[in-house]
């Protein structure tokens, strides 16, 4: 399936119903006077976040998203039915903006559930009952019903992920997600093998477990729009770790390319930047000995620094078991300081997001 992260969509809320003209017939009740009731109300159109769904391309393939009208009015002062709403599914990390000069909205769906009315109904019409007073006995008048609202949306998917696993093309991020989750992404030996971000689940134990997300391999230029580095880049920015990959077998200097990516990152976000990074080098089983003396000069480097790393191989397994495990609790302890840090705002508005 195509993985789409941005769609515009047009919404039509359905219109409320006719007001009805009607009059009260009944023997031996001379005179019965109006009885016309109003029109149902229009359906209104709600967005719901969902797990279920990973991309938005169902949505880009609509031209138009509408929800149904009210039924008119009936005879005997009855109203018509109200239309059902239209709920439309999105997945879980979408954005929501309407950029129209009347109002500027931009909500995350950060939750699964997560509800949003996005364009309301309109209300139905009033009947000839509705305008009976002590001036007018009779009216043989009704109105048409409310227009529903109509809205043109921005989608915007960023994806919801515990780690963000990040490196140039062929780095082997594929291989190691297939190794850490369930996912099963397409792996081959050529660059660019990963044409959309692959999310999967990485079990710890019962109850314990985080999402991964492999992000396609970006290039010099990524922060830049280069290769869709941009597209690609904006699904880092809610991971809470950054598994930084580097192919030891590279022609490329390990440092040259470990700088080059970090200089992407910046350039897009500080607050990108900044995230925890775990250093992983990757394919040690196919080391040379060419690369050991770089190698072991880019360990140096990183333990100078008192940069965390790893060596593994994604082929064999080697490795991949201290990876998790360090990867799952700097997980935890990310989200504890979250959740600390939620706790000492003095001021709790539940109708905005929680993060």
């Amino acid at each position: 399936m195509r993985f789409v992260d941005e769609a515009k969509i047009k919404l039509k809320a359905g219109d409320g119903g006719q007001g009805m003209v009607a009059w009260r017939r009944e023997k031996f009740v001379p005179m019965g006077g109006p009885a016309g009731g109003n029109g149902g109300k229009g359906g209104d159109i709600i967005l719901k976040a969902t797990s279920g769904m990973s991309s938005l391309l169902d949505l880009k393939q609509m031209s138009l998203i509408s929800s149904n009208d009210g039924d008119k009015g009936l005879s005997k002062n009855k109203t018509g039915r109200n239309a059902n709403d239209r709920v439309i599914y999105v997945p879980v990390g979408t954005i929501v903006k309407d950029e129209s000069e009347e109002t500027s909205m931009s909500i995350d769906m950060l939750h699964d559930g997560q509800e949003l009315l996005v364009c309301k109904g309109g209300d139905g019409g009033f009947g000839n009952a509705h305008f009976k007073n002590p001036y007018c006995s009779a009216p043989d008048k009704s109105t048409a019903g409310f227009k529903g609202e109509e809205r043109v949306l921005s989608l915007t998917l960023k994806l919801m992920a515990d780690v963000g696993l990040l490196g140039f093309p062929n780095a082997g991020k594929s291989t190691l997600l297939s190794r850490l989750s369930n996912a099963q992404p397409k792996i081959a030996d050529y660059p660019f093998t990963t044409i959309k971000p692959m999310v999967g689940v990485c079990q710890i134990d019962i109850d314990k477990d985080m999402v991964i997300a492999d992000i396609p391999g970006l290039i010099e230029g990524a922060s830049l729009g280069a290769g869709l580095g941009i597209r690609f880049l904006r699904h880092l920015e809610r991971v809470s770790i950054l598994c930084h990959l580097l192919d030891v077998t590279d022609e490329k200097p390990l440092l040259n390319r470990y700088e080059t990516i970090n200089q992407e990152l910046k350039n897009y976000s500080e607050e990108l930047f900044l995230l925890p990074q775990i250093i992983v080098i990757n394919k040690i089983d196919a080391l040379d000995e060419d690369k050991k003396a770089e190698l072991t000069e880019f360990l140096d480097y990183l333990s100078n620094k008192n940069i965390k790393f790893h060596l593994i191989s994604a082929v064999t397994g080697e490795g991949i078991s201290q990876l998790k495990d360090n990867l799952y609790s700097k997980v935890i302890a990310n989200k504890l300081e979250k959740n600390a840090a939620f706790l000492d705002k003095k001021v709790f508005d539940p109708t905005k997001n929680l993060y």
